[in-house]
């Protein structure tokens, strides 16, 4: 692999299939070359197509042919482009290749509503849970508070005390003066970070046929993926934690360096309730989970992430 290109191996727990992020940020031209994807800088490195989940382009001067858009379609690769800010502005996915793609609209159709509003409340109590725990293990105070919001979220989350619980969790994380939408360096990190998750999950959707702007809660009509920012949500302290961590520039603007680790935060490690695993294969479970909902099951099909320390995910032998 080029050391101009910031690659992270993404190593999925249940199978041996070796996951690839591939951060360009360099000016690069890409090419299909049979089963590989050619990466053509001062050399050229080959990645197999069937090991790569996520290529972001994070360059103004990166081009690319046709076979390669057809390939990141064939082999369901979430291709991200970055805008004038270097932040991604939009995302490139499968169009619904799943052979049952039809039936999986029509179960997400017919959701009995009951069923969409305590699967809703259980994605709130567990990001605020997460939220909780993010505290705690950043050093800071109010954690308590959390699980106490969390305890009290009911079907639907009427009482919005997700939206109560957020401006207690903000304040208290990045400090009193802080809010989401001031310009400063942990929003950029923040907004960068929820965007390659965000992308990330509709990739997980579309594979297993589900129409991403469907979802149990978020319903915005010029919104393509409510269902991804619905399942977005229990993920987000992830990114919340390996920001706060982050070392803040002197200028409040992300770095390379910055961006290329938030992107790996796609093979930092959470608690499923079948074990540890990367974020990136917790997100297939949770897909998966979802999917068994649609099927007609309930809430308690849904299995969503716990937030653990920040330990990039290793395969064990």
């Amino acid at each position: 692999m080029l050391t101009s290109l910031a690659a992270f191996i993404l190593l999925p727990q249940r199978s041996a299939v070796t996951w690839r992020s591939i951060v360009i940020s360099r000016p690069a031209k890409l090419r299909r070359e049979h089963y590989s994807l050619a990466i053509e800088q001062e050399n050229t490195a080959f990645v197999p197509l069937e090991d790569i989940a996520v290529i972001v382009l994070n360059h103004r001067e990166i081009t690319l042919t046709h076979p390669v858009l057809s390939a990141c379609g064939e082999y369901g690769i979430g291709l991200f482009a970055t805008g004038d800010t270097h932040h991604p502005s939009g995302i490139f996915l499968s169009f619904l290749s799943h052979s049952r793609a039809t039936r999986w609209l029509r179960l997400q159709l017919d959701l009995p509503r009951p069923v969409a509003k305590q699967s809703w409340a259980k994605v709130v109590r567990k990001k605020i849970a997460n939220q909780a725990a993010c505290l705690r293990l950043a050093g800071c105070e109010g954690a308590d508070r959390l699980e106490s919001y969390s305890r009290r979220v009911r079907s639907g989350d009427g009482g919005n005390l997700e939206g109560q619980a957020a401006a207690f969790y903000f304040s208290r994380l990045f400090g009193k003066d802080f809010y989401r939408g001031q310009a400063c360096f942990p929003n950029a990190a923040l907004d960068y970070g929820y965007a390659v998750l965000r992308g990330t999950i509709a990739r997980g959707l579309v594979a297993h046929g589900l129409m991403p702007s469907l979802g149990l809660f978020h319903a915005s009509e010029q919104n393509a993926f409510n269902l991804a920012d619905d399942l977005i949500e229990p993920f987000r302290p992830v990114i919340d934690l390996f920001v706060k961590k982050l070392a803040t520039p002197l200028d409040d603007q992300l770095r390379p360096q910055d961006k290329a680790a938030l992107v790996g935060i796609l093979n930092i490690d959470v608690q499923m309730p079948r074990g540890k695993m990367s974020v990136i294969s917790a997100i297939e479970q949770t897909v998966e989970s979802l999917a068994r909902v649609y099927e007609g099951g309930n809430e308690t099909f849904l299995e969503l992430p716990s937030l653990i320390r920040t330990d990039q995910h290793r395969l064990e032998c």
